[in-house]
This record gives structure tokens, C-alpha cells and sequence, in this order.
């Protein structure tokens, strides 16, 4: 039995679990669908973020300023109770020699936004990877995201967003710099 013929026969004992009949109508499709669905929603074990992080050296000799993606979507799952979070990422560096083509920020928040997550963690897991692999002189990360655990269920609270930041390297000491990667990283 493949990998996906054993989720859709999870999921179709999860319906029944609930009291639905799996083989009504509307449901039929539904476990093939949702076993699609999550394999897309985890296919961030399946990367590797250095290789995303493709690292060259043409155009970074001279540039010492900040280089900043704003507005990264940010979909993932809370691995506390399977429900979605979601927002945006801001994600800063300044180079050291070494630069990524400006897609390869945004592949790497999708890169770590597709585990099961708490969004402390994805926001260290971004900026660690960017300071690995870059070696740079300063690396920041604000995502800031809604989390459906809250906003549905529990305290349910909508709308409410929660703020992570991670700053590496002269970030940390230089308050300076700090200030100047929040300016800019605002909206």
C-alpha cells in the first residue's frame, strides 16, 4: 500500500470518527483531496534550505546596506493542534560577500512555513539558516501571524497577531542598525 492510499484510508476513518459517512457524496473525494493537501502543506521536510540558499558572490563585493523581503506570505500549521497560522515575513540581511537571489528569502520562509510549526522556532530556523549559510554581518526576521488555535477555538480571540523577531549578528548589539532593519522593515 503507497504512502498516500494509507492517508486516505486515515482520513477516512477520521470522518467516521466524527459520525460522518465517508461515502456519502460529498465526501467521497474528500480523503484523497485533504491526503493532497497536507502532502503540499508538509513538502517543507522535503527541502533542504541550504541548497535553496544558493550563495554567490557577483554584485555583493561593494554592498554593505541592508537587503530586505517584506511581505512574505506565511502559511503553516501549529504542530500543537494541526490548525493553520498564517501572515507575513520580513526577512533582512546584509551581506558579508555573499548574496541569494531575492526569491530564495521568500523560498526559505516557505521552506520552514511547510513543517508543522510554532512560529518562535520558524523565525530562529530562518534566521539561522540565512547566518549558516551566508555568513553575513547581520540578519533580521519579523513574522507576524494569526493563528486560527486562537482565533477558533480557546480563547477565540480574532484578528489578534502574534510578533516574532529575530536579530543575529551586529543586530544584536547595535542598536543603531536595530533601529534602521524595524524602519524599514515596517509596512
Amino acid at each position: 500500500m503507497s504512502q498516500e492510499e494509507f492517508s486516505e484510508n486515515d482520513w477516512r476513518r477520521l470522518l467516521a470518527s466524527f459520525g460522518e459517512d465517508p461515502d456519502r457524496p460529498g465526501l467521497q473525494e474528500t480523503p484523497a483531496r485533504v491526503a493532497k493537501a497536507w502532502k503540499h502543506w508538509t513538502s517543507g521536510y522535503e527541502q533542504d534550505p541550504v541548497k535553496l540558499l544558493k550563495a554567490f558572490e557577483d554584485g555583493a563585493e561593494q554592498y554593505n546596506e541592508f537587503i530586505i523581503v517584506r511581505n512574505i506570505p506565511v502559511y503553516s500549521h501549529c504542530e500543537h493542534h494541526l490548525a493553520p497560522f498564517f501572515g507575513k515575513a520580513t526577512v533582512g540581511y546584509i551581506p558579508n560577500g555573499k548574496i541569494v537571489g531575492l526569491s530564495k528569502l521568500t523560498r526559505l520562509v516557505d521552506c520552514f512555513s511547510k513543517r508543522l510549526q510554532v512560529q518562535e522556532r520558524m523565525t530562529m530556523q530562518i534566521a539561522n539558516a540565512l547566518m549558516d549559510v551566508l555568513e553575513p554581518k547581520a540578519v533580521g526576521v519579523i513574522i507576524k501571524c494569526r493563528h486560527l488555535c486562537m482565533e477558533s477555538r480557546g480563547i477565540r480571540t480574532p484578528g489578534e497577531e502574534t510578533v516574532t523577531s529575530a536579530m543575529l549578528g551586529e543586530l544584536q548589539p547595535n542598536l543603531a542598525m536595530r533601529t534602521e532593519f524595524l524602519a524599514l522593515a515596517k509596512d
